[in-house]
């Protein structure tokens, strides 16, 4: 519970320090789609194929924390610093990196309690490795999505 805690701080001051793209409203939406997008994914997942579990195997209070408040910072984050006026090499580049470095953090949370809270089944990093890049350009597609609606 500790590297959760940690972490939740950690990604929210960082998101709402360096914020200077997304707009209120855009961080509501980023933030509710993150949610329910994790939600449903987690439902399949977690909890019809037993891929992955937060804190223990039943639906429990703690998991709440990692489902509401732990990622939807990070994709602010994410998109924030997004290059969308560049290349594709450049934001391809970029997602690369990010999902490195959410994989360095799924590691991390899969470490032992106090520090981990995550823990495997059948999934692997190595699965991970191949959907976080898809999810991270569906952020990208939705956060377009969300700016040509505001307009």
């Amino acid at each position: 519970m500790i590297g959760l805690l940690l972490a939740i701080t950690l990604f929210n001051t960082v998101a709402f320090t360096i914020n200077k793209r997304l707009t209120w409203n855009q961080i509501v939406h980023i933030w509710m789609f993150t949610i329910a997008f994790q939600g449903l994914v987690d439902l399949y997942v977690a909890g019809k194929y037993d891929g992955y579990w937060y804190f223990s195997q039943a639906i429990d209070w703690e998991s709440i924390l990692a489902l509401t408040i732990l990622i939807p910072p990070v994709n602010m984050m994410f998109l924030n610093g997004y290059p969308f006026g560049s290349s594709l090499c450049k934001r391809m580049l970029y997602i690369g990196c990010w999902t490195i470095g959410i994989l360095i953090y799924e590691a991390i949370a899969l470490l032992p309690e106090p520090w981990g809270y995550f823990h495997h089944v059948w999934w692997r990093l190595r699965y991970s490795l191949f959907v976080y890049p898809l999810l991270l350009i569906m952020v990208v597609c939705y956060y377009k999505w969300i700016r040509k609606i505001e307009k």
